[in-house]
C-alpha cells in the first residue's frame, strides 16, 4: 500500500502558466496527449481563468484560485465523461488559460482621409487617431466565437477587427456632429464617450469590454494646414500698413549697422529709405483723411465760373445761391420781383427784376392765383 501510494503520489501534476508578454490573451496548456492525472493541482492566478475542454466542447471554467481537480469541482466535465463515483487517471482534457487583465496602449487610427462638408470650409478630408483599452470578460464566448482551437491567441489577432469597429463608428459620429472642424480640438472627450457608448455593445458580443477610448488626435491634410497657417498668421500680423514699415525700419537698422557693406549696402539703404518715407506718407495721408482710413473720395468741387447771388430775405442777406437755388426760392415766394440781390461785379445791390440772369426765372413760375 505505501509503494500504491508513493507511485500515486508523483502521479500529481500542476496545472499552471506565467506569461512571459505583455499581449498574450489565450494559452493552451500544452500536455502530452492531453493527459492529466488524478488530483492534478491547477493553479489560476489574478487576472487569469482557466477553461476545459472536453473533446471540443467547452465544460468547466475555473476563476482565480489553487484546486484540487475532483469530480466535485469539475461538474461539467464528470458528467460529459460520465464520472459517477469519480474519475479514472489519466484523463484528456483540453486547457486554455484565459488572460483577464486590460490590454493598454492599443492604437487605432483612420487608414483613409474621412470626406466631411465643413461649414466653413467646405468639402474637406480629415484624419484621426486615439487609443484604447479592452479586456475579455466573457471567456467562454471569446473562446467559442474568436480564438477556437488557436493554442496561442494575441493581442494583435483580434485588434485589427477592433479598430475596424471603431473606425466605422467614429466616421459616423464625426459626420452626423456637425462640429466645424476648427471646433473638434474642444471636442475630443464628447466624441471619444459617444463613439465609445457604440464600441461597448459590439465588443460584448465578443466577449470583450472596452474599459477606455480616446480620441487624441484629429488632423487635416498637410496642404490645408499650410493653408491655415497662412491665414493665422495674417490674422495675427493684423495691419499689413503697420508690419510692412516696421519690417523696413528693422531693414534700414540692419544696414545701418553693417558699415562694410559697401556702396551696395549704401544703396540698398537708401532704397528703403525711400520705400520708408513713401509708405509713411501714405500712412499720414491715410491718417489725415477727413473722410475716412480707406482713401474714400471726396465730393468733387463746384463748377467753375458758375454764377452765384447774394439775395435779402426777411431783411438779412443770405447765400450765395446758384440760379437753380433762387428759381426754387421764387416758387416758394421767398423771392420776388422786389427782393435785392447782388452778384460779384455789381456795383450795388439790385432789385430782381432788373437782374438779367434772374428775370427770366419769374417767367418760368407761373403768378399767384387771383383772389375768386
Amino acid at each position: 500500500m505505501g509503494i500504491f501510494q508513493k507511485l500515486k503520489g508523483e502521479f500529481i501534476d500542476i496545472i499552471e502558466w506565467l506569461d512571459p508578454t505583455n499581449d498574450t490573451i489565450v494559452h493552451r496548456f500544452e500536455r502530452y496527449n492531453n493527459e492529466i492525472k488524478m488530483g492534478a493541482k491547477l493553479t489560476v492566478r489574478e487576472s487569469q481563468v482557466a477553461v476545459f475542454i472536453n473533446e471540443g466542447q467547452i465544460a468547466d471554467v475555473f476563476p482565480p484560485g489553487m484546486y484540487t481537480l475532483q469530480t466535485q469541482n469539475m461538474p461539467i466535465l464528470s458528467t460529459l465523461k460520465g464520472w459517477s463515483y469519480g474519475f479514472n487517471s489519466p484523463f484528456k482534457a483540453e486547457v486554455y488559460f484565459v488572460n483577464t487583465k486590460k490590454f493598454l496602449d492599443n492604437k487605432w487610427g483612420t487608414p483613409n482621409p474621412i470626406m466631411l462638408r465643413d461649414p466653413e470650409f467646405g468639402p474637406i478630408r480629415i484624419r484621426a487617431f486615439g487609443v484604447y483599452e479592452f479586456r475579455v470578460v466573457d471567456p467562454v464566448v471569446f473562446i467559442r466565437d474568436i480564438v477556437g482551437t488557436d493554442g496561442n491567441f494575441t493581442t494583435e489577432q483580434v485588434t485589427n477587427q477592433l479598430r475596424n469597429i471603431i473606425i466605422t463608428r467614429f466616421t459616423d459620429a464625426i459626420g452626423e456632429s456637425k462640429i466645424p472642424v476648427l471646433d473638434m480640438a474642444g471636442n475630443l472627450n464628447e466624441f471619444s464617450q459617444k463613439v465609445g457608448q457604440f464600441i461597448i455593445e459590439e465588443y460584448r458580443h465578443y466577449g470583450l469590454e472596452m474599459t477606455k477610448f480616446l480620441v487624441s488626435n484629429i488632423s487635416l491634410p498637410p496642404n490645408v494646414e499650410e493653408a491655415l497657417d497662412k491665414r493665422s498668421s495674417m490674422g495675427i500680423i493684423g495691419n499689413l500698413n503697420q508690419y510692412t514699415q516696421f519690417q523696413a525700419a528693422n531693414a534700414m537698422e540692419a544696414a545701418a549697422n553693417n558699415p562694410s557693406g559697401g556702396g551696395a549696402a549704401d544703396g540698398m539703404g537708401l532704397g528703403m529709405g525711400f520705400a520708408m518715407a513713401n509708405s509713411m506718407m501714405n500712412s499720414m495721408n491715410q491718417a489725415n483723411n477727413p473722410y475716412n482710413q480707406q482713401q474714400v473720395t471726396p465730393p468733387p468741387p463746384p463748377i467753375p465760373n458758375a454764377v452765384v447771388f447774394h439775395v435779402v430775405i426777411n431783411g438779412q442777406q443770405a447765400g450765395p445761391y446758384d440760379l437753380n437755388t433762387i428759381k426754387q426760392l421764387i416758387a416758394q415766394n421767398q423771392i420776388t420781383r422786389q427782393t435785392l440781390v447782388w452778384k460779384q461785379g455789381m456795383a450795388n445791390w439790385d432789385v430782381a427784376e432788373r437782374v438779367s440772369e434772374i428775370q427770366v426765372l419769374f417767367g418760368a413760375v407761373p403768378p399767384p392765383v387771383p383772389p375768386l
